[in-house]
């Protein structure tokens, strides 16, 4: 199948990213994407907040500023009450605006399945666009949010979250990935990426395929709730995290001291989860140091080495 194309397209479907990218001139570049899903939490205002800093995020991952958004709406008039609709819209709103980014317009459709999401058109440099595909030996890999929120929502579905957790992990899934990405441009950062449905193992793979490197991992150095883990060992681990595995274990290699439960947190699909980020050794902690300053979560996670076999190394 032939895509429509031309010379301006610098990420465009010849390759995975989380975003196209488009020039515009010398100095402009829109970066563009759309991302709508069904519901992760009962609030719907929450909901709404959830669906739009995850909309926002492939902006941030790509090294740009979102600027516009449309909304994608699928509703059952017939079976919900408006006033349902009316929150999640809100929450989404309170969002963007929160991120600074213009509602401009949108579409709503009639359907038995609810769904909300948003297309985001954000700028950024021409030359200062950030790929996953740019992996270089030394590096080192740092994750700006704490995994296991699939885990949690599907313990959240069986009424087996506490309320606390469900506000925590809510919170965190609504948090915009702005603060890190704000930083990002004062460092040499050489590839980025966002967690979402793949989970970190997934999307690492991604920046690993094709890279002609490979990634070692330290289980205990990334961040998890903790709670994930004691559902894990409990059995409550949702489709997609098993999926995640059956599509990347040819890729991955655990070692005898990881257990089961933190693989399951590892493959767990991420709703608007944190960015993964590829930089120079040295620039970590002037990096995390700053993520820290503004209250944001960042933590080393691995490293890239020379190996070209292209594996994930967990250890």
């Amino acid at each position: 199948m032939r895509f429509p194309t031309d010379e301006n397209v610098i990420v465009g479907l010849e390759r995975a990213d989380d975003a196209g990218v488009y020039r515009v001139s010398e100095e402009l570049a829109l970066i563009q994407t759309v991302d709508f899903f069904t519901p992760v939490v009962d609030d719907p205002y929450a909901f709404g907040q959830i669906a739009a800093a995850n909309a926002l995020s492939d902006v941030y991952a790509m090294g740009g500023v979102p600027k516009t958004a449309m909304n994608l709406v699928a509703f059952p008039v017939r079976e919900m009450d408006l006033a349902v609709l009316r929150a999640i819209l809100q929450g989404g709103i309170d969002k963007l605006r929160e991120a600074e980014v213009v509602l401009i317009g949108g579409h709503s459709v009639e359907d038995k399945e609810l769904k909300y999401g948003l297309s985001v058109t954000g700028f950024v440099h021409p030359r200062r666009v950030l790929t996953k595909k740019n992996l270089r030996p030394g590096d080192r890999l740092v994750l700006t949010k704490p995994l296991g929120t699939g885990i949690v929502n599907t313990a959240i579905k069986a009424g087996l979250a506490a309320p606390g957790l469900v506000e925590r992990v809510t919170r965190t899934m609504a948090e915009l990935n702005r603060r890190a990405a704000e930083q990002l441009g004062r460092f040499r950062v050489h590839a980025c990426t966002d967690v979402t449905g793949f989970g970190l193992l997934g999307h690492l793979a991604e920046m690993v395929a094709g890279s002609g490197a490979s990634v070692r991992l330290a289980a205990r150095a990334v961040p998890v709730f903790p709670e994930a883990l004691d559902f894990a060992r409990m059995g409550l681990i949702p489709a997609g995290a098993h999926r995640n595995r059956e599509f990347r274990e040819a890729m991955v290699e655990f070692g005898e001291g990881v257990p089961r439960d933190m693989q399951d947190v590892l493959f767990d699909p991420q709703t608007s989860g944190g960015l993964l980020i590829s930089l120079p050794a040295e620039e970590v902690e002037p990096l995390c140091g700053r993520i820290r300053d503004q209250g944001g979560t960042a933590q080393e996670i691995g490293e890239v080495t020379a190996d070209p076999g292209e594996r994930i190394r967990v250890a």
